[in-house]
């Protein structure tokens, strides 16, 4: 896949919450892009917004390949999609899987491939930093086929964004559990290391497309690796979002409690590095989440308009 400069065709594979401000901020760029949804009604809806967007099923090949016949082989190609609510690990299979081997056997010319990850394969509980370089040997099968998929896309040439807790507008969990009263502060009782409970990583959305954007067309000898963390600057310890959280709303302070060990991609304690990079030229819009909430005017009003 070679390096390039002008605008390229850009195929987005899974036009949901990210995807579609990837898409947005690709357009505004000059790029041709195509957004793919799950749904026929996600995709008419784009469409109705002025962008080119159709419905396909990542886990069908022919879905793929009829596809290939009407776009651009050369395109720079990202997988963003999601596995979907309460998505197990069958989901997890089909979408990541099966979907990324789908779509590089339709574009085996594509210039660029994307896979979207999740830092979550760090497995870290030891509150440590972790970069591209450091142990991803994820605890849970939803989070190893995530690492499957990731080497599948490297050993065919392609690239990985690793993205920390993605929250914006309309998004938030955090927030959200906080003002709803459901927010805990997860300690391990026999564990001194964590009276602040657990370090929270997090890229607000906007950058979280600004970064797949930049590794998407950025020239490949100006990229330092395969691999990229993708999270703010700042991470945090739940008990100082928590205490901030409470001066500025007037609420007490959520309780402690033993760490959750239903969470879709299992519990981890430690604080990513994504200085690989903002040292090839990338950098977060917001550098923390409270700048986001600071500066971002749909943030708090959208979440305090989401449904209990």
């Amino acid at each position: 896949m070679s390096s390039f400069t002008s605008p390229v065709p850009v195929l987005i594979a899974g036009c949901g919450y990210v995807g579609e401000a990837l898409a947005r901020q690709a357009m505004a760029a000059g790029h041709p892009v195509l957004g793919l949804c799950h749904r026929v009604a996600s995709a008419e809806a784009l469409r109705k917004q002025g962008m080119a967007a159709r419905a396909a099923d990542l886990s069908s090949e022919e879905s793929l390949t009829a596809l290939a016949r009407e776009w651009p082989g050369d395109t720079a190609m990202v997988h963003c999609a999601a596995s979907g609510r309460g998505g197990g690990v069958e989901a997890y299979r089909a979408v990541y899987q099966q979907g990324m081997a789908n779509l590089r056997r339709a574009f085996p010319g594509a210039r660029r491939v994307v896979f979207t990850s999740s830092t979550s394969v760090y497995p870290q509980i030891d509150g440590s930093w972790v970069t591209e370089e450091s142990t991803a040997m994820p605890d849970r099968e939803t989070g190893r086929i995530l690492r499957a998929v990731e080497e599948e896309t490297i050993q065919g040439g392609g690239m990985v964004v690793r993205l920390a807790g993605l929250y914006g507008p309309g998004r938030s969990v955090l927030l959200k559990n906080f003002l709803s009263g459901n927010a805990v502060i997860d300690v391990r009782k026999a564990d001194p290391a964590t009276p602040g409970g657990r370090w929270v990583n997090q890229i607000h959305r906007a950058d979280a497309a600004r970064a797949l954007l930049f590794v998407l067309t950025r020239p490949r000898d100006m990229l330092p690796g395969s691999v990229f963390n993708a999270a703010d600057s700042t991470p945090m310890l739940q008990r100082t979002i928590y205490e901030e959280l409470s001066r500025r709303f007037s609420l007490p302070l959520p309780p402690e409690a033993p760490p959750d060990g239903s969470r879709k991609r299992g519990w981890t304690h430690k604080r990513v590095d994504a200085a690989r990079l903002r040292a090839a030229g990338w950098r977060p819009q917001f550098a923390s989440w409270f700048e986001a909430l600071d500066h971002d005017p749909d943030l708090l009003p959208s979440i305090l308009a989401l449904p209990d």
